[in-house]
């Protein structure tokens, strides 16, 4: 009779594995702590750095992952990457830092299933290698160490042959030890997400030294308008304010931030008030050396604060590309705008990225106010919209419909005041998407990425626009494009969550998954992103993972539903959705 059972294909990979080091300990002190800091790393850290090394997370067990690449260079750079990070606590949550894994990585022949699960004799090696690292480290096989000569160039030490548990032939090993890995980082390491061909900047916030905790947003405002006033500049690669801003308060040196980053060069600055007068100090500096290529002191009365920043941004420009020295400047004489409106909408600002109903509601105040003092001001008219879209969004408004019209008439209002400002055409864009007028909201969304190239909003609710619009497929790049010029934005939660929709919905359940996990590891028990974990769990047939999804999803408070949102313009998607979570929900559990 001839053999129907099915043939397992084979191809040649290199395989990282990776676990947590005393994960049992950890468990032991704070179960629930230890449970969730596992999970930020893995999916925040870990499954990034994979897609960024053109590797894909295999699968996920407990406390350790599995993952395969196409080059064992791409396997080392992703392992080094992911280390790095997890050794930085300005990368990822606070809670994580007592967090350490053990890699290894073989290159070898392996089984692939129907399901796209990976087994071997070369997979068993990778899981061996893991257990003899140190805590921190990576240890790889000789053939990968073979792959490695006149690419990479790592301080790792020569273990000779082993004998590894359960593996007939001993296998020569090479290890790199926690500590060595970001002292020596590869340069082919060194290009974070936000790489790119172009002069390439973060802009750190700057440290308030008036020795007055209340005029913390004043620093972060000066901040935020270097950023503003840098990122028009079509020719300069400047990262997004909220990537910048995570490593606020963090005693790092300037390579660090740059490598995290992948910028070539970081502004820093301090901002001193006293009375009347502010004294502004900025410095550049290039991340390969670590010298100071340009630094400037400016003391000026408060009123000269939006020439300020315009100088500020203008030098900086010249510094980095000197032939461009004669770029238009002298922005700020052509925005008037009254001392007043600009403390208020700083101030409402500081309210809003805090993302919390009361925070949101007190910053809405502020913008008003802002308006009522300068009705000419487009600043107070965008943050207003932006504020609106969120108290609908996450279902922080008594009346969603009515705060979506508002907030698209006073985004309009801010595209007439100053229609060459991409924020407010993302204030446009994020109104309209959510009112439903997904047409303006793509044109709006088109225009803040025309005029500002580096605008990771822009993309992000591009992608948004066109999920809206029923393009899944063509709402997954932009997004992706988004999160990967914006890594450490607050509201990451939210856009992963669009991320991991259009993946559903372009069919990719597990993608879908993955990335719903990632918006859970920063947002924990949130229900829009519980359904989708049920939803996609329901796609791939895996029922405990659904029941175990449905019961959180039983406990989280609904609050503003994304979901909701989208599928009402969807009868398709919300028929989908709907009986998905209903059986996953449904009592008693399936069989």
């Amino acid at each position: 009779m001839p053999d129907l059972r099915p043939k397992s294909r084979r191809r040649l990979a290199a395989i990282l594995a990776a676990d947590v080091v005393g994960s049992c300990r950890l468990m032991e002190v704070d179960e629930e702590a230890a449970a969730s800091a596992i999970r930020a790393i893995l999916s925040g850290i870990i499954e990034p750095a994979a897609a960024r090394h053109r590797g894909r997370l295999v699968k996920t067990m407990g406390d350790g992952a599995l993952l395969e690449f196409a080059s064992p260079v791409e396997a080392v750079l992703c392992a080094v990457e992911a280390q790095t990070a997890i050794a930085d606590p300005a990368g990822h949550d606070p809670g994580n830092e007592t967090i350490r894994l053990r890699m290894g990585i073989n290159l070898g022949d392996v089984l692939v299933g129907e399901d796209e699960d990976i087994l071997g004799d070369g997979v068993n090696i990778a899981v061996r290698l893991e257990g003899t690292a140190d805590p921190g480290g990576i240890c790889i096989s000789g053939k990968v160490f073979d792959e490695l000569e006149g690419k990479l160039s790592l301080p790792f030490e020569d273990r000779g042959e082993q004998r590894l548990k359960n593996i007939a032939r001993p296998v020569h090993v090479y290890a790199l030890r926690g500590g060595n890995i970001s002292a020596h980082e590869p340069k082919a390491a060194r290009p974070g997400p936000d790489h790119t061909d172009k002069p390439s900047i973060a802009v750190l916030p700057f440290t308030n030294l008036s020795g007055d905790s209340e005029r913390e947003y004043f620093a972060d405002g000066i901040t935020d308008d270097v950023i503003t006033a840098l990122a028009k500049t079509r020719w300069l690669f400047v990262t997004a304010r909220n990537s910048s801003f995570a490593f606020k308060s963090k005693a790092l040196e300037t390579e660090q931030v740059a490598r995290r980053l992948g910028v070539r060069y970081v502004l820093s600055g301090s901002v001193r008030c006293s009375g009347s007068c502010v004294r502004v100090s900025a410095q550049l500096t290039e991340a390969e050396t670590g010298g100071s290529i340009w630094a400037e002191r400016y003391d000026r009365e408060v009123g000269d604060i939006l020439a300020l920043q315009d100088q500020i941004a203008e030098e900086v420009a010249g510094a980095i590309e000197p032939e461009l020295l004669k770029k238009e400047g002298q922005r700020g004489a052509e925005r008037p705008q009254s001392m007043t409106v600009w403390d208020l909408v700083r101030r409402g600002m500081w309210e809003f990225h805090k993302i919390r109903p009361e925070s949101h509601r007190r910053a809405r105040e502020l913008f008003l106010k802002a308006i009522e003092a300068e009705p000419d001001s487009a600043d107070g008219y965008l943050w207003l919209a932006r504020v609106e879209a969120g108290l609908a969004a996450y279902g922080w408004s008594g009346d969603p419909d009515a705060s979506l019209r508002h907030g698209m008439m006073v985004s309009l209002q801010a595209v007439q005041l100053d229609e060459r400002n991409p924020y407010s055409h993302y204030a446009v864009a994020v109104t309209h998407v959510f009112g439903g007028e997904v047409e303006t909201a793509l044109q709006a969304a088109q225009r803040a990425v025309a005029l500002s190239p580096s605008f990771a909003l822009g993309y992000l609710v591009l992608g948004v626009a066109h999920l809206y619009a029923g393009g899944p497929k063509e709402a997954i790049a932009p997004l992706e494009h988004g999160l990967r010029l914006s890594p450490f934005d607050p509201q990451n939660f939210s856009w992963l969550f669009f991320l991991a929709l259009a993946y559903f919905f372009a069919g990719e359940p597990r993608q879908a998954l993955g990335t719903a996990r990632r918006a859970l590891s920063l947002r924990p028990d949130w229900h829009p992103a519980l359904k989708l974990v049920v939803i996609c769990c329901a796609a791939l047939g895996d029922r405990q993972q659904a029941r175990s999804a449905a019961s959180a999803l039983r406990a989280s408070d609904p609050g503003g539903d994304l979901i909701q949102s989208i599928t009402r313009f969807n009868p398709v998607w919300a028929e989908e959705i709907d009986g998905a979570v209903r059986q996953a929900l449904e009592e008693p559990p399936w069989p």
